[in-house]
């Protein structure tokens, strides 16, 4: 009922613990904080809160137009009402290193476990189009350096995401991922890695936690879970899965409105009156109404 009863700092401290076991965590991506408990109530490892997501949530595209304060709000909002840990896309932490640092601090303080910062110029663009550019390593470097020494919880996650294998190839990637985790990142977040076999080796060149973007219409393919645990790959995210799945089927049916004058026929794939209930605790709620905003004349 109402926010999570699990601290953000039991969040951060459980995340660390399950990463340290050696298994895949899997992260769906939510698009709002009601998708975020659904995450959760399917039985997930956490949740991922994607830039692209927040940036059409706002009608923009993924090109670096949306704002800390946006971000931050926003995925605060989602964080707040799982037990679940969250990490969120801060994008390249929205300046220069000293705006990476209050990034840091800010999305502390909104209860979030974990972020990652990248090493695009500024403004960035999606990750899986072309004509990406990247920032020279000593510019990387002090971001990921101004992250670290920003956050107050040890166990919030700084994770570096590259985006150099789609300029410099594989050998720049596995050297740049090598060159961040130097600076103090705790995960590597290779992006647009194309095979197994591109994970595998930004796994083998370090030796902290690896992350797998699974993403539709992009530039990786869409491996299984089993797969990318037999590469070593801790976590995984499907970061605009469920955003994609929830507009595709809402296009479906505004189409089936407009042609048919009513949604009758489609009311049994929709998540029915009860199920929404569930998921927002009602039953919680009319409780504690009861017990204490109770009123006697």
């Amino acid at each position: 009922m109402l926010h999570s009863a699990t601290s953000a700092a039991d969040k951060r401290r459980a995340l660390r613990e399950r990463l340290s076991s050696g298994e895949l965590l899997v992260l769906p991506g939510a698009f709002n904080p009601l998708s975020a408990r659904l995450i959760e109530d399917t039985g997930f490892d956490g949740v991922y809160i994607s830039g692209a997501v927040l940036s059409a949530d706002l009608g923009l595209p993924d090109i670096g137009l949306t704002t800390l304060t946006e971000i931050a709000g926003r995925a605060g909002q989602i964080a707040r009402v799982t037990d679940l840990p969250s990490i969120v896309d801060a994008d390249t932490g929205f300046g220069e290193p000293m705006n990476v640092a209050r990034t840091i601090q800010v999305l502390e303080d909104a209860g979030l476990a974990g972020a990652h910062i990248e090493d695009q110029v500024n403004p960035k663009r999606c990750g899986h189009l072309d004509g990406k550019q990247v920032v020279d390593e000593s510019t990387a470097l002090k971001r990921i350096r101004a992250a670290v020494e920003a956050r107050r919880d040890e166990h919030f996650l700084v994770m570096a995401r590259t985006d150099v294998a789609a300029i410099d190839g594989l050998g720049a990637a596995a050297d740049r991922a090598r060159a961040l985790v130097d600076a103090g990142a705790d995960a590597i977040f290779p992006e647009a890695m194309r095979s197994l076999e591109e994970f595998a080796a930004v796994r083998a060149a370090v030796d902290v936690p690896v992350l797998a973007n699974m993403t539709e219409f992009g530039k990786s393919e869409l491996f299984t879970h089993a797969q990318l645990a037999d590469v070593g790959i801790n976590l995984v995210i499907h970061p605009v899965s469920l955003l994609r799945s929830a507009m595709g089927a809402a296009e479906r049916h505004l189409h089936h409105l407009r042609e048919h004058g009513t949604l009758t026929a489609v009311v049994p794939e929709m998540q029915t009156r009860a199920r929404l209930y569930e998921l927002l605790d009602y039953a919680g709620y009319n409780a504690f109404d009861d017990e204490i905003f109770t009123y006697e004349p």
